[in-house]
């Protein structure tokens, strides 16, 4: 299967519909910007307000401003499809770049996939899906219940082992959580397996005890493989706004991340803090989940995510 991620007509729909309710909040009613064959004196405020709005973030929104000014200052801004236009391209230029979908070299048997983030995000979803995701490629896949901290975290992991007829290693709670992913990794080894996703503790990112021992994991896991984990995703909210912004910068500073996973953009009509993250981290978005069902984490595109936004 292909690692360049593709976007059916039916996704395109499902991402629109659930990323903006069916409208466009950054186009919405872009013919009234324009009186005969210009910008109304307001147009840029109001794009940029609805930015703001959609927490995309200072930074990410005057870089995006600096380019829309430029190209109406220019006089290459006259309608409503040369104003789409322009919005695309900008987005483009700050969104492809984070588009990289995850890769996993046949040479490097068993990778080593770490989840991390805060409770709530749909950490343990993202791995349940994922785990379906690769057994679905033919990979042979091992869960890591890592998330020792909380009590129905295992169970949680386990009820998706069982859905998806991935086997999981687990400790129990209260067991050390760098002794349960060790331990899978050298039982991945022995079996043959092709990745090991691990579980780790849903924590806060500002308990230092707690990332302290995320570093610890990897440094027990180096054990067996010096480049281990080979992946480090860290699973962020799409609701939360800022927040998931902070996080992604803390987790990175303290871990090292590899990747990002954006989870419930169908719970929101804004999406604008992927531009944020874009803009301030530059770290690869693998995948972003638009629902409940399996098939809703998907690699992601970004020009099926522009065109979302920017609408029809």
């Amino acid at each position: 299967m292909s690692d360049t991620p593709t976007s059916s007509p039916s996704m395109m729909s499902k991402l629109r519909a659930r990323l903006n309710k069916g409208d466009s909040w950054l186009t919405r009613d872009i013919s009234t910007f324009f009186t005969a064959d210009k910008l109304t004196p307001d147009a840029l405020d109001e794009i940029e307000t609805r930015l703001l709005l959609a927490d995309a973030g200072v930074d990410a929104t005057e870089w995006l401003m600096e380019r829309l000014r430029n190209e109406v200052n220019a006089g290459r801004v006259k309608s409503p499809q040369q104003l789409r236009a322009v919005l695309k391209a900008a987005l483009l230029e700050l969104l492809a770049p984070i588009a990289q979908p995850l890769k996993m070299p046949a040479f490097i048997k068993p990778f080593i996939l770490f989840v991390a983030g805060v409770n709530g995000v749909g950490k343990t979803t993202t791995i349940g899906k994922l785990a379906a995701r690769y057994k679905g490629e033919g990979k042979r896949v091992l869960l890591a219940a890592g998330d020792t901290f909380r009590a129905a975290a295992v169970q949680q992991l386990q009820t998706w082992a069982d859905r998806t007829g991935v086997p999981l290693l687990e400790q129990g709670e209260g067991a050390d959580a760098a002794s349960v992913i060790y331990d899978a990794v050298q039982s991945a080894k022995a079996r043959d397996f092709d990745l090991v996703i691990a579980d780790t503790a849903g924590r806060l990112h500002t308990q230092g005890h707690l990332m302290e021992e995320l570093r610890k994991i990897k440094r027990v896991v180096q054990k067996h493989d010096p480049y281990a984990p080979h992946e480090v995703l860290l699973v962020v909210d799409a609701t939360t706004g800022g927040n998931a912004l902070i996080q992604a910068v803390q987790f990175h500073e303290a871990i090292g991340l590899t990747g990002l996973v954006i989870t419930k953009l169908d719970g929101t009509a804004k999406g604008g803090i992927l531009l944020a993250i874009a803009r301030r981290l530059s770290l690869p978005v693998r995948f972003i989940g638009l629902g409940e069902a399996v098939d809703d984490l998907q690699p992601f595109d970004a020009e099926a995510y522009v065109d979302a936004l920017i609408g029809e």
